[in-house]
């Protein structure tokens, strides 16, 4: 993220930069950004997390000076990542400190571009600037960091949000029945008067209620019920009719909840026998 930076000002003259010094191959790919972000961090994730703990500008000017190399856009992008990762784990006092040290090293690298030189070449000036700057400048510079450590907020939320999503995909598809539906959905579907029986856990009053319905829709609810794991015919398979003849065959079916808790039952008779499910598992 680019900064705005009022380097039109006494002291940003091109002719005290330093540009002797060679800048760094950039990137051309995206494949090329990825393998150089890497090579960078693993080499130097030591002296970034030190520059980024530094609270007075005369210590991280010194630090930038004897480890020129961490002035470039890998530096910058390292400690914004680390940034929402501390947002993420609620540190936001340490959260604060890099995000000011990011700002310090856009800043740098700004007047580089503007001047058109090598960063490693523009930390003395943007100190020296700095040292002497006006309530103004300074003011910009706090409006930076509000706004940098406003956005790295957005972030984390929004990676948060992501992982909550993805969690609960993964436990979804932990919970998904033979027939490949949420047990958690369809108790959600089911009428409060079958929902009251599942809850409970009572079979005779499930049997009752299901005899109740009309012919298809108490066979709607029972094969999505077995479809999502619900109910598990143990021999057998549920008849046509929620009032089938009292001379049917019995049918077993066992109890399984949405967490995997099982439990037989045996029941007799009419076609609505089966077994209750839990109600809130994950």
């Amino acid at each position: 993220q680019c900064v705005h930076v009022p380097w039109s000002q006494p002291g940003f003259e091109k002719s005290v930069i330093n540009k002797s010094a060679s800048a760094e191959p950039v990137p051309e790919t995206e494949d090329q950004w990825v393998d150089s972000y890497a090579a960078f961090v693993k080499k130097n994730m030591k002296e970034m997390k030190q520059f980024a703990m530094f609270s007075r500008h005369e210590d991280s000017e010194r630090f930038l000076k004897e480890h020129n190399y961490l002035v470039c856009e890998n530096g910058a992008n390292f400690l914004s990542i680390w940034s929402v990762d501390l947002c993420v784990e609620e540190k936001r006092s340490l959260m604060e400190r890099v995000s000011r040290q990011v700002i310090v090293l856009q800043y740098i690298l700004q007047l580089a571009k503007s001047v058109k030189a090598d960063p490693r070449g523009c930390i003395a000036p943007f100190y020296s600037k700095f040292k002497v700057a006006d309530k103004e400048y300074q003011a910009a510079y706090e409006d930076e960091v509000r706004s940098f450590i406003e956005r790295v907020e957005g972030r984390a939320q929004a990676r948060l949000e992501t992982a909550l999503k993805e969690h609960e995909e993964e436990e979804k598809q932990k919970r998904l029945g033979p027939g490949g539906l949420d047990p958690l959905e369809v108790f959600e579907t089911l009428p409060e008067s079958l929902q009251k029986c599942f809850e409970s856990k009572d079979i005779g009053a499930l049997q009752a209620t299901m005899e109740a319905l009309p012919k298809e829709e108490a066979a709607y609810h029972l094969k999505r019920c077995i479809d999502s794991g619900m109910w598990v015919p143990g021999g057998g398979s549920p008849s046509d009719s929620a009032g089938a003849d009292d001379e049917a065959e019995a049918e077993v079916y066992e109890e399984v909840g949405p967490a995997g808790s099982e439990e037989a039952a045996t029941e007799g008779g009419q076609e609505a026998a089966a077994a209750a499910a839990a109600d809130d598992a994950s």
